[in-house]
């Protein structure tokens, strides 16, 4: 037997959707108003767009601080998000009002880019510094948001000759309703080869 979910009263089948596409990386972005107010916020619609140039997307779901502050200066931070401040992480999402800056509100240190004029999370274990690569792309209730990076940067701790250790950096992802997840049993499998695969009739 399954199930058949009805849209809501407004077309929508977006709750049971975010439910079954799971689980969501968080791109903790941080931005900058024109008025120089330091906005900072989890948006959990968040991938990677292109390898070669490295360009990063998230989605703002409506127009929010850190969509105004983006189309302003054209900058801004994807900060990694963490298990150890989950909390804190799920605080930013509050609506402040634009002249409070979450890393006030919430007590979190800024800490200079390298290559933005937008402060990362000190706290973070990672940032990923990011310039506009276009206008965001409107979609339905929501904008989507590219990124060409232009800097990363990693605690040294967190990483070993092959790059960023996924145990160590431990990241949560979003989860449907309102639940958020850890990391659990992590496997590795190499990609088999065709010719591995194939039959041997099938080889030249």
């Amino acid at each position: 037997m399954r199930t058949d979910i009805p849209a809501d009263r407004h077309g929508s089948f977006a709750r049971t959707v975010k439910s079954l596409v799971v689980p969501r990386p968080i791109a903790w972005v941080s931005s900058r108003s024109a008025a120089g107010v330091d906005n900072l916020a989890p948006h959990s619609f968040f991938t990677v767009a292109s390898s070669t140039p490295t360009i990063v997307q998230f989605v703002s779901v409506g127009e929010k601080d850190s969509l105004r502050n983006i189309r302003r200066t054209g900058e801004f931070v994807v900060n990694f998000a963490p298990a150890g401040l989950f909390e804190r992480i799920n605080a930013t999402s509050t609506d402040y009002p634009p002249e409070i800056s979450e890393f006030d509100a919430v007590g979190l240190t800024r800490e200079p880019s390298l290559t933005v004029g937008v402060p990362r999370v000190a706290e973070s274990p990672a940032a990923i510094e990011c310039r506009l690569h276009a206008q965001p792309l409107p979609i339905g209730d929501s904008f989507l948001v590219f990124g060409a990076v232009t800097h990363v940067v990693v605690d040294e701790e967190d990483m070993d000759e092959r790059g960023p250790l996924v145990r160590a950096l431990e990241p949560i992802a979003r989860l449907g309703r309102d639940e958020w997840g850890e990391l659990g049993r992590i496997r590795s499998i190499r990609r088999v080869p065709y010719r591995d695969a194939a039959p041997e009739a099938d080889l030249p």
